[in-house]
């Protein structure tokens, strides 16, 4: 009966065994699923919408090849995809109805430029009085060409979160939600890539494959114990000898003649026993199978076994807001690192060429007018110093403007954490439409006893940008840059000190002491023949606001602080000696009239909501001299 089960084992072992490795070569299905698509249309861009991406679970493989030359590709939100592309015309690769890949051509959207003149019920007359021919109507100018745009490179656009390019042929991996798209193109003239492939990985898991080599593996060696207990056991049933005819007397092995024992069929003793044939057999067998069944073992992968445990998925954390309750926040982190990068890189070259246009590349309002400032003074004075560069990390802080549409406004806070000998810098960035550059307007360094308000929206969420009139703060961010320029003129005696936190305001003391000091300087030589008056002023360029959490807004603003120097009688002239600074911006050392010295101040204020109270507070300043001229 052993035999009969050692049997049933070995055949149930080679089932299992045979079903386990079927299942991961003869049946297992494939790894990916494909799809193929062609343009024909010959357009420089094509769209691949976020629904096409999707329409199979798992990450994309895309491959998109082209006849000649460079690929590129790049991905971001649809909504800033579909923006950059709105003036020109491309392909979408999108979904139908029925849920299959098309391809179809989109138009650009044709805006109405603003009429020039109040729209009349008067017909247009010509010099004479007769009516213009209608063909010279206005609407040869209502529409702007399709192909206006086109040769626009969308390489290095600060919408994307990620670019690609290769020669020929480019594959890229992407992991992507169904909110955002591809955008494929080359240089922005050549037709965009004409075949791409995308691809998904398929579950080919075969959980029960590892379970049933294992199994008959086990039964296997169960059943060569089976078949070697039912051989011992065989052998040990046998009964006594019956008794037949007598057999001759033997004789001892070692009185038989070495040449007779061959012949008559003795073993000699050198031969080796029945037992010990059985225990060579034995270990014969066990021996491969049980490697058998380790190599069986170590080749399951984990694709073959079952997974008893349950997959983690994440759990939605608590937002402040909902997200369909507000826009996307304007950037991503990866996206506003990158963007300093390259505003740091642009102004770095500007700085060592003393180069005004490139600087305009990067660099806009009160921080573009000190930098190109400073290039007309250094232009000048051989050891005048450059203006320190635009750090980009870490970056400790981002608040960016939740806003589909443009402008678009982010600040950050950039500075290691701690560091005592080096503040951190706050800086604002604008984006004016989906095909400029982000710009920086607003560059300060953190005061060193200000706290950056903890009530900031976290960088995922973004912050609503604060109405220049908005009637819930303290005040209005557009009235904020006046109200401190009287502060500083007048001090206590002005009618807005009382909103403006004193205590830790180091902006206000320094200018302050700043100006005795040079008035001193001053009157030691031109007290009798001249003056010196300081004025400051709200700057020419508006204040920019983000909300915090707490209903207040974290507002940058500039100022404009003037230094004039007038002769109290008609023979006096003024020098400006010792100042090669001014010199150089004035374009003369002396004056009978007098010279007038601007400085640009560019602040950021804490201003809370007028239902919590409190005082305005001083967060960051910077101040650079701007120009200086002769007073007509």
């Amino acid at each position: 009966m052993r035999f009969v089960w050692a049997v049933a084992a070995f055949v149930l072992a080679a089932v299992l065994i045979g079903a386990g490795i079927a299942q991961r070569t003869v049946f297992v299905g494939a790894e990916t699923t494909e799809t193929e698509i062609s343009t024909e249309d010959a357009l420089p861009y094509t769209l691949i919408e976020g629904a096409v991406l999707t329409s199979t679970p798992g990450s994309q493989t895309m491959i998109a090849t082209a006849d000649s030359g460079p690929v590129y590709a790049a991905y971001g939100r649809t909504a800033d995809v579909t923006a950059w592309l709105s003036d020109v015309s491309y392909t979408r690769v999108t979904l139908d109805d029925a849920g299959e890949i098309v391809t179809e051509l989109v138009e650009p959207e044709l805006v109405e430029p603003e009429p020039t003149a109040p729209e009349t019920d008067e017909p247009a007359t010509g010099a004479e009085g007769d009516t213009a021919d209608d063909g010279a109507s206005t609407d040869a100018s209502t529409e702007t060409p399709p192909d206006a745009t086109t040769g626009r490179n969308p390489a290095g656009s600060d919408l994307w979160l990620d670019e690609f390019t290769d020669e020929g042929t480019l594959t890229a991996q992407l992991q992507l939600p169904d909110t955002m798209s591809v955008l494929l193109a080359s240089d922005g003239t050549a037709p965009a890539p004409e075949t791409i492939e995308l691809s998904w990985p398929l579950d080919n898991s075969t959980p029960w494959a590892g379970p049933l080599i294992v199994a008959g593996g086990i039964l296997m060696v169960l059943g060569v114990l089976l078949y070697l207990l039912g051989i011992r056991h065989a052998r040990r049933s046998r009964g006594p000898r019956r008794k037949g005819i007598p057999q001759p007397a033997t004789q001892p092995l070692d009185t038989i003649p070495a040449g007779d024992a061959e012949a008559k069929g003795v073993i000699s003793s050198g031969t080796p026993s029945r037992r010990a044939l059985r225990g060579g057999t034995r270990g014969f067998i066990v021996i491969p199978s049980l490697a058998l069944a380790g190599l069986l073992f170590t080749g399951c992968t984990a694709a073959s076994w079952p997974q008893l445990a349950p997959s983690a998925t994440p759990s939605p954390t608590a937002s402040v807001l909902d997200a369909d309750q507000q826009d996307a926040p304007a950037v991503t982190e990866t996206q506003a690192k990158r963007i300093l990068a390259k505003v740091a890189q642009t102004v770095s070259e500007a700085d060592v060429a003393a180069d005004g246009d490139l600087a305009a590349t990067r660099l806009a309002g009160a921080v573009l007018d000190e930098r190109k400032a400073n290039y007309l003074i250094r232009s000048k004075v051989a050891d005048h110093p450059a203006l320190a560069a635009i750090p980009t990390e870490p970056l400790q802080i981002l608040l960016p403007q939740a806003n589909d549409d443009w402008p678009r406004t982010i600040m950050t806070v950039v500075g290691e954490e701690g560091e005592t000998t080096v503040a951190p810098t706050v800086a604002v960035l604008t984006q004016n439409d989906p095909w400029s550059e982000y710009k920086l307007t607003y560059l300060a360094s953190l005061a060193a006893s200000a706290e950056f308000p903890g009530g900031v929206a976290p960088s995922t969420i973004g912050a609503a940008l604060v109405p220049p009139d908005s009637p819930f703060l303290l005040l209005e961010p557009q009235e904020l840059a006046a109200a401190y320029a009287d502060v500083i003129d007048n001090g206590d005696n002005s009618s807005f000190s009382s909103l403006f936190e004193e205590e830790g305001d180091q902006f206000r003391v320094k200018v302050a002491e700043d100006r005795r000091t040079r008035l001193e300087q001053f009157n030691q030589t031109g007290a009798e023949t001249g003056s010196l008056t300081f004025s400051s002023a709200a700057g020419a360029y508006p204040a920019i606001g983000l909300a915090t959490l707490e209903s207040g807004a974290i507002v940058a603003i500039s100022l404009t602080e003037t230094d004039t120097v007038k002769p109290t009688n008609s023979d006096a002239v003024i020098k400006l000696d010792g100042n090669p600074t001014a010199e150089a911006l004035a374009g003369t050392a002396s004056s009978a009239s007098g010279f007038q010295i601007n400085f640009s101040d560019q602040l950021f204020f804490y201003v809370p909501n007028q239902a919590d109270g409190g005082q305005i507070r001083l967060l960051g300043y910077a101040s650079n001299i701007l120009s200086a001229g002769v007073i007509q």
